[in-house]
């Protein structure tokens, strides 16, 4: 517990503004050069977790691992690296950026011996009953290596007293609770999960014979896959001998992806229902500008989060669209970390103003979301100081007041600054002449939902109603839900 708590304390010291998403997963079936068509899988997938990446395979006798801090393409971009990873069957996984304990043993995929054979485990997502299932298992005298969540998982597999490895992964999944997408691998299949909400992403692609699973579309087309569909949510596809079967052992639920794949974790060309995110986010931008109130020169997205959104807003309206603001693709986050002088640089390392195109105008300024507001309120003074004349800031979405538990990097809810303070605090706060949200109803209607309230949520959205699809099991009253929310957070590191 003091591990955890120290860990606690230097996220929070370090938090990054944006939400981060907690991974990347992909795994293929029966081809040759599996694992050089997970590397660029997991490539594709980079946006969604760039601390470590890792890769498991298995030639029909034995099992391969390879894991490594870093990018993919810093890892796994020579023949010898990826002709160590022999077989034709492979799963990978991207592990997010946090600020936590850094060690190689979290990096996923994980692999362990049962008495039904091998098998290896990539876990996007955060378990709400984790504690307590931890627990239980040590006590029963089970040994973690880790300090994730994902091994639960795999310690629930290992211990099942059924013989088949399909029914252990089954008896494993009915005592999980949260958001989850899993993709495995064992000596004769490959197998996906996704959560009985769908929180979580998964979708099915097919290359020639060989089925591929992976966290979006994206992933893919970089190795020319066809899209089959989603794995529906509750769903356990089963892939063996190049034929798929579809488990559903979970009684019938609605289906609530969750939001911020709409708005911001999912690449920009991935499809969600039939449209790309792109697609949803200028269509967030077009919902924004109907709520619109302000007279403006010009639409200037933070880049590159805002880009679409703002494009949509600019088009409906008929603005000036103009790129305001400069972003920097070659700076990371291990560049501003190593001391508080450089981190005090702030913003300006990824973002500068682009002078003559904003001074003496009156600027709309568009962002997917806003969670603490440090960084809206150091692009607002940025574009103040470059000349801008009115800077009025537009989000894309609702405000965030509550924390997430299904696998998305949030401060507390005493962190988010729409939590405790109204809308004009709130804009006092980040230096703005006015501040928008979009409404809730306009984020249904963006994505294609009529409202919110038609027979039931259909969108995991919490983050702005604190309508939480499944109440953590290891809550004990509101305290602990914030404990739950940093542990969550914390086991993943």
């Amino acid at each position: 517990m003091k591990k955890h708590i120290k860990i606690l304390k230097k996220k929070l010291k370090n938090f990054d503004p944006k939400l981060k998403e907690e991974c990347g997963v992909f795994g293929i079936s029966n081809i040759t050069d599996a694992s050089a068509l997970v590397a660029l899988g997991l490539h594709a997938l980079q946006h969604r977790g760039q601390e470590g990446c890792g890769i498991v395979t298995f030639d029909g006798e034995k099992y391969y691992s390879e894991k490594r801090f870093g990018l993919v393409g810093d890892n796994f971009n020579k023949e010898k690296i990826l002709n160590n990873l022999q077989g034709n069957y492979a799963i990978g996984h991207n592990r997010y950026s946090t600020t936590g304990s850094n060690t190689l043993r979290n990096i996923q995929p994980f692999f362990a011996d049962t008495n039904a054979g091998g098998i290896g485990v990539a876990h996007n997502g955060n378990l709400t009953n984790s504690i307590t299932l931890r627990n239980k298992l040590v006590q029963d005298g089970a040994i973690f290596h880790t300090t994730s969540d994902t091994e639960t998982i795999v310690q629930l597999i290992a211990k099942s007293k059924r013989v088949k490895t399909i029914d252990k992964i089954v008896d494993a999944i009915f005592q999980i609770q949260g958001g989850y997408a899993l993709v495995m691998l064992t000596q004769t299949s490959l197998i996906g999960v996704r959560d009985p909400f769908g929180i979580r992403p998964l979708v099915i692609g097919k290359l020639k014979n060989s089925y591929v699973l992976a966290s979006e579309t994206c992933a893919l087309d970089i190795i020319g896959a066809k899209f089959i569909r989603e794995v529906e949510n509750g769903e356990i596809v089963l892939i063996e001998n190049d034929k798929l079967t579809s488990i559903k052992p979970f009684p019938p639920k609605k289906v609530r992806p969750c939001v911020f794949e709409y708005i911001y974790f999912a690449r920009p060309d991935s499809i969600l229902d039939g449209k790309t995110a792109y697609e949803h986010r200028k269509n967030l931008g077009i919902e924004l500008a109907k709520e619109n109130n302000v007279e403006a020169d010009i639409v200037v997205p933070v880049p590159d989060s805002g880009n679409a959104a703002a494009l949509g807003f600019a088009q409906h309206l008929g603005k000036n669209f103009e790129l305001g603001l400069i972003r920097n693709h070659y700076v990371g986050r291990t560049f501003i970390e190593p001391s508080q002088k450089i981190r005090s640089l702030g913003v300006k390392l990824k973002l500068n103003a682009n002078k003559t195109a904003i001074k003496d105008k009156v600027i709309i300024l568009i962002d997917d979301s806003l969670v603490r507001g440090t960084t809206s309120h150091k692009i607002v003074k940025m574009l103040y100081d470059a000349g801008a004349k009115e800077v009025h800031v537009k989000i894309a979405c609702p405000e965030i007041r509550y924390p997430d538990f299904y696998g998305v990097d949030t401060p507390t809810k005493k962190e988010l600054l729409a939590a405790n303070k109204n809308n004009d605090e709130i804009c006092e706060y980040i230096g703005a002449k006015s501040l928008k949200f979009l409404s809730l109803d306009g984020l249904y209607r963006a994505i294609g939902f009529k409202n919110r309230n038609e027979n039931y949520p259909q969108l995991t959205d919490h983050y702005f109603t604190g309508d939480y699809p499944v109440k953590p099991i290891d809550e004990l009253g509101d305290s602990k839900v914030t404990q739950l929310s940093l542990l969550s957070s914390a086991s993943n590191n």
